[in-house]
């Protein structure tokens, strides 16, 4: 069988239902929202199932419900499949999915580590100030002159950074509103295209650096165990965490480019021939698809995702 690495979606993949059906059918899927619920003190099952919409894509409620569709996909792979990845990564609020993948930390304890993340992410900016932007078609380093060139001539209100680098045409960058308008109308006339993403976090940027700070304390001196698969950290691709790192890696990812392009080059350096995603939607398996088109790509959300996947994992090892 090829060797394949495991990826865990973030923020942005959310939908009312994601989970529903992989608890209607397992009882370790159902263990975890049960988990989930006890440790968060409200019914995180009946938001992720039924909503409503609102309330899921809120940033403080969106984190530990996206996590937790995670881990439930992670328990039924583990449980229906139970193949030993060769590496894993995350998506930015997916490195925690990963973390608990590996053995690093509890899924209750991390739980409480992401939902204090996702208020003082949400608190570090006042709602309505900040935001971001989807890039697409223009060269990270044309970008960046760019988001430089905003910051110069408007002052204060200048605030833009390169937030996500999703792959060689998909950037995103986070700043005050005023900096995202005048960003895309240059994006625009150096021929590339710009879009408003519904979200009121300028996520993974210096408007972040207070958040960080205060996650620090957060963390305090938590210990994490070692790692039972490595693990590639968003903000540098070209390590793995190891339990002395896992802090300091953590708090620099709140306010740092997510390098999600470099993290899939360094999967596949890692010599694997596949990819599968745990959690909700196909987000991650699109932005793959886009970076490296020699990778096998599938996914578990629900049965039908399971099933196939199960296949593609039986085929390679025929």
């Amino acid at each position: 069988m090829q060797s394949f690495a495991l990826v865990f979606p973030g923020q942005g993949s959310q939908y009312v239902g994601m989970g529903k059906e992989l608890c209607t059918e397992f009882r370790v899927a159902r263990d975890v929202f049960t988990e989930a619920s006890d440790t968060l003190g409200f019914d995180l099952a009946s938001l992720c199932f039924e909503g409503p919409r609102e309330s899921l894509d809120q940033t403080i409620f969106t984190q530990t419900a996206v996590m937790t569709a995670d881990i439930a996909a992670l328990r039924v792979f583990e449980a229906e499949i139970g193949l030993r990845p060769r590496i894993m990564a995350g998506h930015s609020l997916g490195e925690y999915g990963a973390l608990v993948a590996a053995g690093a930390v509890d899924f209750s304890r991390a739980l409480t580590l992401v939902e204090a993340r996702a208020r003082l992410q949400q608190d570090a900016v006042p709602l309505g100030k900040g935001g971001m932007a989807a890039i697409l078609d223009m060269d990270p380093a044309a970008l960046e002159e760019i988001c430089a060139g905003v910051r110069n001539s408007m002052g204060p209100e200048g605030a833009v950074y390169l937030a996500i680098n999703n792959g060689p045409t998909q950037i995103s960058v986070a700043g005050l509103c005023p900096a995202l308008d005048e960003t895309i109308v240059r994006v625009k006339q150096a021929g590339g295209r710009g879009i408003k993403i519904p979200v009121s976090v300028p996520f993974h940027c210096e408007l972040m650096a207070g958040a960080a700070e205060r996650f620090a304390e957060v963390l305090g001196d938590m210990e994490f165990r070692e790692f039972g698969i490595p693990v590639v950290p968003n903000c540098d691709p070209g390590s793995l965490y190891t339990p002395e790192k896992v802090r300091h890696l953590l708090v620099t990812q709140i306010r740092s480019l997510v390098r999600w392009h470099e993290s899939v080059n360094r999967l596949s350096a890692a010599g694997v021939g596949m990819v599968v995603e745990a959690g909700p939607r196909k987000v991650l398996s699109g932005l793959i698809k886009r970076i490296d088109k020699n990778l096998v790509i599938t996914n578990i959300e629900d049965l039908e995702s399971l099933k196939k996947t199960l296949k593609v994992l039986n085929e390679s090892a025929g």
